[in-house]
């Protein structure tokens, strides 16, 4: 197997080789909307957890990763306290 290469500047704007990160990160960007958060915070927060993992050798998707954890811990987290805030409302 030859050594791996140098990564290029288009593999730090675009990670193709970091799936992880890429999908995490539009995991994040998307459960900025209504009810989509409940489902894409948690994914991005796992995606991003596992894109950094694999950005550790070149930093690869390193950005994209950090994105997606923040983005999807945010507006995930803020999602499922309110549905769990509005739960309680409704049945207490």
């Amino acid at each position: 197997m030859p050594p791996p290469s140098k990564p290029s500047v288009m593999d730090h704007v675009i990670p193709a080789k970091n799936m992880p990160a890429l999908l995490g990160y539009y995991f994040g960007v998307f459960s900025l909307l209504p009810v989509l958060g409940l489902l894409l915070g948690p994914a991005a927060v796992i995606s991003g957890v596992l894109g950094l993992q694999k950005a550790r050798p070149t930093g690869v998707g390193r950005g994209h990763a950090i994105t997606a954890i923040v983005l999807g811990g945010l507006f995930g987290g803020v999602q499922w306290l309110l549905a769990v805030v509005m739960a309680v409302t409704i049945i207490g």
